[in-house]
This record gives C-alpha cells, structure tokens and sequence, in this order.
C-alpha cells in the first residue's frame, strides 16, 4: 500500500473547473474513489483502464479496499474534502498517508455568497448521516446564523418542523439545490413555508435569526406543566439553580436526571449547555408526556428519555465506555442505595452525584449510601427560600 491520495473537490456541475495539477494527477492515477454522483462528473476525464471504488457504505469495506491499493489514488469529494468530508476519515485511517488536496467551495459557503450574506460567523451544523445533536446544540445556543448540511431523511421540510415543534419560529430559511449545476436554484422562505415545501435531493440551507432567540435562566416552575393535584411535585427554582452549580456541568459531556417527573432539571440543564448530553429516567407513565411537553415550551432539544425503572437499564449502552459525569437523584423510590450501586459503577473519577433533600432522613441516607460506595461527601448547601421547606443539597464526589 503505498499511501498516497490526491483528494478533489467537485461542486455539482456538470463541467468541473480543476486545477491544472489536479488535472495532471487524474491523468496520472488508474485508482480512483468516490460517490456515484462524482464519477457521473468526472467520467470523462478518468482513463479507459481506470479502476473505481465506490465510497458508500460500509465505509470500513471502502477502507479496506484503499487499504489494498499498491499504487497512488485520487479521491473525488463534493466541495472541501475536509469540511465534513471523506478528508477526515482518510487522515484517521491513514495518519502516515501523503494527501494532496485541491478543494472546492463548500455548500454552505456556495449559498452564503449566492444571497451575499456574510459567513464568517456561520455556525456549521451536519445532519449527512448524523444525529440532529449538532442542528440542536446551534438553536439552544442561540446562533444567528446556522449553516445546515442535510441528507435525504432530514430534509428541510423536516428540519422546518422540527424547529417550528420546539418553538423555533424566529428564523427564515433558505434552501441552495444543486448548486454549482445546471439546476440551481436558491429559494428564501420561513419556516412555516418550507414545512410544506418539496425540494430536489441535493441541498443544504442557512437559518437566519430574525429575532434574538428566547434563553431561558432559571425558569419558574409555575411555567411548567405539572402532575395534575400535585403542584409540589417539581424541584423549585433557587434549588434546582443550586444543584446544577453542585453539579458542575460546565465540565461534564454526560449528565442524567434520575426520576425526572416533570423534566425541569433535565429541561434547565440542557438550555444552560448546550453541548451536554443529557439523559432523563422515569418510571411514572404519567411523566412521559409532561417532559414532552415541558421539552417543546422551552425549546429544549435532544433530551434522551428513558421510560421505566432506573434499575433496569442498560445502563452501560446509555453512557458509552467513558461513564457519565454527573447524576441529578431527584426519586428513587426508597432504593437510594441500589441507585447508587449503579450510579457509582459509572461514575468516572471526579464524577458528580447530587440531590436535594427534604427531610433530615434523606440526607442521612445520601450521605450513608455515598460513604458505603467509598465517595467523598462535599458539605451540605442549606437553603430555605420563602415560605418552602428547607433543602439541603446533598454532593457526592468519586475520588480520582
């Protein structure tokens, strides 16, 4: 294998513009590599004798097949291979790799500059393949302007509802099909438009803030829908504020929320950051459909919710191989103990447990379980606010 790649750039035109050298390495190569829209592009130029790998998945199969290559291989790419690009999986496959380059514009920075619109504060979003985690990340944060790869499942019509479900509505769309090809064609819309609208396959779109979005900051807990006859099941404001600085998730990846009932520490966390994963537990049926709802009033994307008991999870498959870094215990249904069994078999060193305890008893019991798992115990935050019984959140440490 000798570890050479020539990676270009293509847009979707019909006629690509490539760099003389470029031009010489594809006269210079027999193997070569990309999509089956990319060889339609460059069929022409590529020699009678030519071998084509095609990159689609699995894409390990593809690897593998470069892997074997004995001679150099030109890759063909749609816009910069290495703006979330085939240029990135090579470079980690192959760290030792000789990769030469010739870049095309990108997409998104096609369509900045077709509506003349400034990028260089554009935050880049890729839903090609991915989760909705990025696009998600982007709207809590509050972007103004949000540039959006799309694919074939998460279209801009789906994108548009999806928005407009959270509450999202502070922003227009527009849509770039085919752009660099005979088919181009840019369409400025709102989100209400675009929800119903049909595009051609080959698209990304820019969101524009027409409005500073709504961030919320230690929401009022009489905003949130509760448990019908049971106002009090909510953990308030000034505690739940409390026990996310306990919490520390300023320097967590993972956090779950341990028996959510109506979302608001999972809600609060994932608006404050935005990048957390957060993952909410609840075994109360009637719940569901409350975290729901909360989610959606305040705009909380990309909560991971699991239905049932907490003791019965797959709990390994929720965190990945790193554990979580920080728990909320806000029910545990008289099995403290037994949460922390699991808690702290993924906790990693440093991670975080807290909860807020009511009664005397509760803390007593937090404190024991955690002394028990070999955790150390911070002291006790006492808050007592209005005309509400005093808490005392409780923080446990796994030492490092």
């Amino acid at each position: 294998m000798s570890e050479q790649f020539t990676l270009i750039g293509l847009s979707d035109s019909a006629e690509p513009r490539l760099d003389p050298a470029a031009i010489e390495a594809i006269g210079a190569a027999r193997i070569f590599a990309g999509g089956t829209r990319h060889r339609e592009i460059v069929s022409a130029l590529l020699p009678s004798s030519s071998r084509w790998i095609t990159i689609a998945p699995p894409i390990d199969e593809v690897l593998s097949q470069l892997a074997g290559a004995d001679e150099p291989v030109v890759v063909f790419a749609s816009g910069d291979p290495f703006f979330y690009g085939f240029g990135a999986t090579l470079r980690k496959r192959f760290p030792g790799a000789s990769i030469q380059s010739f870049p095309e514009f990108h997409s998104l920075q096609m369509l900045a500059q077709r509506c003349m619109i400034p990028y260089q504060s554009m935050r880049h979003a890729s839903l090609t393949g991915r989760s909705w985690e990025e696009l998600d990340c982007a709207l809590i944060a509050g972007e103004r302007l949000i540039g959006v790869l799309t694919d074939t499942r998460k279209t801009p019509p789906e994108v548009a509802r999806r928005m407009l479900d959270f509450g999202y509505s502070g922003y227009r769309m527009v849509v770039g099909e085919s752009l660099g090809g005979s088919d181009e064609r840019v369409t400025r819309c709102t989100l209400d438009e675009a929800a119903g609208m049909e595009f051609g396959r080959l698209n990304c779109l820019l969101l524009e803030a027409t409005e500073p979005p709504k961030r919320w900051f230690g929401i009022p807990e009489n905003l949130f829908d509760g448990l019908p006859g049971r106002p009090n099941m909510i953990t308030k404001m000034p505690f739940r504020m409390a026990a996310l600085a306990a919490l520390e998730l300023g320097r967590a990846r993972t956090f779950w929320d341990v028996g959510f009932c109506t979302g608001s520490v999972a809600i609060e966390a994932r608006l404050r950051f935005p990048g957390l994963a957060v993952t909410a537990f609840e075994k109360r049926p009637e719940c569901d459909a409350l975290l729901e709802s909360n989610a959606r009033r305040f705009g909380a994307l990309g909560i991971a919710k699991v239905m049932g008991d907490f003791l019965e999870q797959e709990h390994p498959a929720l965190c990945g191989s790193d554990g979580v870094d920080a728990v909320f215990i806000g029910g545990h249904g008289d099995r403290l103990d037994e949460v922390f069994d699991v808690v702290e078999r993924h906790l990693p060193p440093g991670g975080r447990v807290v909860m807020n305890a009511v009664r005397e008893s509760s803390a007593e019991a937090f404190a024991a379980s955690a002394v028990r798992h070999g955790m150390e115990l911070a002291e006790p935050l006492k808050l007592t606010v209005g005309e509400h019984n005093p808490v005392s959140v409780m923080k446990a440490v796994k030492p490092g």
